[in-house]
């Protein structure tokens, strides 16, 4: 289901982008190999959960290489275990190599991350929603995004136009978080939620005050966290109630409470493990076997 809410063309457009800068002129070592067809399995070689497999396709497909996958997207896979092979032209298939396992490294490392912290959700049967955040890496938020679906956690927004999100810098350039509020639901309409980062307790009922959809209590600790979740929700039942700054999976069960509706952590998409792959090929006797048949085909065409 995941894989659907990927436009092709974004795909097409990204991974051009990465080939082009991996291979910015010439490409020597494809020179050395030429287009003689050839097979490769790749590998999972440390435990994780599996992710990123429509973005290799679509490296893989620019490249005119065909692929099998053994395994599915989110499947939790122990090491050394076999994902799937791919075959094509021997410099095209070591072009698509390196940017293949980089995809495969990164975005398996935060579905496997993701996976871990949901699990912490499950076991404390708190009821509320992790969610990543906006601190990707430049050019590559579309990997990190999607592997947060893939690892069951909230994507929050995806860019500056999914929700307004009113921090500090916006309320004192605006003047107050009343102003900021009003001005921004002049310009986002009806259909956009507004969240206002709140520093206080002070801050936040001015927020729900002002009209808010969301507040997100910013760098509270975790008992003055539940304090101000409540407070809000006694007097704003209806306002989303956000946690964030400085959680992780080792503390985030202390900010768990009945009035907390969302908890952010950045850690999901900054400065996470990342999952080893190779690409190798395939054993002797089956490479010879491709070569004579792709000596056949040349004949017969």
């Amino acid at each position: 289901m995941c894989e659907n809410v990927l436009h092709p063309l974004h795909l097409q457009n990204l991974v051009r982008q990465w080939l082009l800068e991996d291979t910015s002129s010439f490409d020597f070592g494809g020179g050395v190999v030429g287009d003689r067809r050839c097979e490769f399995t790749i590998y999972m070689k440390s435990p994780g959960v599996l992710a990123g497999i429509p973005f290799v396709n679509a490296v893989f497909s620019e490249l005119n290489l065909q692929v099998t996958w053994f395994q599915k997207e989110g499947d939790q896979l122990l090491p050394i275990t076999e994902v799937g092979k791919v075959c094509g032209p021997a410099k095209n298939l070591l072009l698509a190599e390196r940017l293949a396992l980089n995809i495969l490294s990164r975005a398996s490392g935060i579905a496997t991350v993701a996976t871990k912290m949901r699990e912490i959700i499950r076991q404390t049967g708190w009821q509320g929603t992790l969610a990543g955040s906006r601190k990707t890496t430049p050019g590559f938020r579309m990997v990190e995004k999607y592997a947060l679906m893939i690892g069951g956690v909230d994507t929050h927004r995806y860019d500056l136009s999914s929700m307004v999100m009113l921090k500090d810098n916006h309320i004192t350039l605006s003047g107050s978080i009343e102003e900021a509020i009003k001005k921004a639901r002049q310009l986002c309409g009806f259909s956009l939620k507004i969240e206002v980062e709140c520093r206080t307790l002070k801050e936040a009922l001015q927020a729900c005050q002002a009209n808010c959809d969301v507040v997100m209590l910013d760098n509270f600790d975790a008992e003055a966290c539940k304090y101000a979740a409540l407070s809000v929700k006694l007097q704003y039942p209806n306002v989303l109630v956000e946690v964030s700054g400085g959680i992780t999976s080792e503390n985030m069960q202390s900010y768990f409470s009945p009035w907390t509706d969302i908890v952010s952590s950045s850690t999901l998409v900054q400065g996470y493990p990342t999952v080893d792959f190779s690409m190798k090929v395939t054993p002797t006797r089956d490479f010879e076997m491709l070569h004579a048949l792709d000596d056949l085909l040349k004949e017969v065409l």
